[in-house]
């Protein structure tokens, strides 16, 4: 049974950041799969194409976007070109790593433009047309890592852990005006023999 069959998307447009690699790409090919236009949003052109030309050779249907979210500006811009959206995933993420006696204010900055900052101005700009509509979704990306952070990079645990608040507030008082919602899901980690797979918390 096809995603379309389950859930259909028909006539609806979703933006997904990140969505040329990993998790964003993957999400971005099943929403298309479920009859959304996706709006493949990420840095890269060639990466951007390839993943478009991978949702149209499927038989869907799909745009791309070339965006930089390392500012405000940029975030800005993309909700400027994106228009009009149903479903906004918010998948682009950094995650550098240096040690913590070495995590200067420019790599904590970075990693907050990009993991906190450019979900905060998408939503707040996405999210109101979504309620006037009368329907929507905001997907945060969150991380195991938002509960249990490395040593070595702290920034992105605190940038992911901030996600889910972000994610659950601002979402539910647009909700409470008409039903635009929010939700944010934490990627488990993967399988491996000899380990034990951690869960993702209640909430």
């Amino acid at each position: 049974m096809s995603l379309q069959q389950l859930f259909g998307l028909d006539g609806r447009t979703a933006l997904v950041t990140g969505g040329s690699s990993g998790i964003g790409q993957a999400i971005a090919v099943a929403l298309a799969d479920a009859g959304s236009h996706v709006l493949v949003a990420a840095r890269t052109a060639a990466t951007i194409d390839a993943t478009v030309a991978t949702i149209r050779q499927a038989g869907g249907s799909a745009d791309g976007i070339v965006a930089d979210l390392s500012s405000r500006a940029g975030a800005h811009a993309l909700a400027d070109a994106a228009g009009d959206v149903d479903v906004l995933v918010n998948s682009a993420g950094i995650n550098l790593r240096p040690p913590m006696a070495d995590l200067h204010e420019d790599t904590w900055d970075a990693t907050m433009a990009v993991n906190l900052d450019a979900p905060f101005v998408l939503g707040q700009r996405l999210a109101p047309g979504m309620t006037a509509r009368g329907h929507g979704r905001i997907i945060s990306i969150s991380s195991q890592q938002a509960h249990r952070p490395f040593a070595a990079s702290g920034a992105y645990g605190v940038s992911k852990a901030g996600r889910g608040p972000a994610a659950g507030s601002g979402p539910s008082r647009q909700r409470r005006a008409g039903r635009a919602g929010g939700e944010r899901h934490w990627p488990g980690p993967r399988r491996r023999p000899g380990r034990r797979r951690g869960s993702p918390p209640t909430s």
